[in-house]
């Protein structure tokens, strides 16, 4: 089981892989079993948008045990959000916003239950 990490730019946090594509978010949605999974929005001018990996968690049913957005575009967490909010089954945790620093701590010792 991993902690996925979306991000173009961002540095990867202790205890998560990190994705620089929407493609490679997918790859390892599709491939992996995914407990906690943290979000951006804009991933740069060649690629799609976290709404768009949004999208296709719904569609495919990719849902991981927690989702966290941590972008920093009102605009996209909302947009994420909607797209996620109505759709999360009832044992996934959507949080609209980013991973707190003991949340961070937690995953990066090892301890992700929740």
């Amino acid at each position: 089981m991993i902690n996925l990490f979306m991000d173009d730019f961002r540095k990867r946090p202790e205890g998560f892989t990190l994705a620089r594509s929407t493609e490679e978010c997918l790859l390892l949605l599709r491939e992996c079993e995914v407990q906690v999974l943290s979000l951006d929005y804009d991933m740069g001018p060649d690629d799609y948008c976290g709404s768009e990996v949004a999208k296709r968690i719904v569609l495919e049913k990719l849902f991981p045990r927690e989702i966290y957005l941590h972008t920093s575009s009102l605009q996209g967490r909302r947009e994420m959000h909607e797209i996620l909010y109505p759709a999360v089954p009832s044992d996934v945790r959507l949080h609209n916003g980013p991973l707190n620093p003991s949340r961070l701590l937690e995953i990066a010792s090892g301890a992700v239950s929740r």
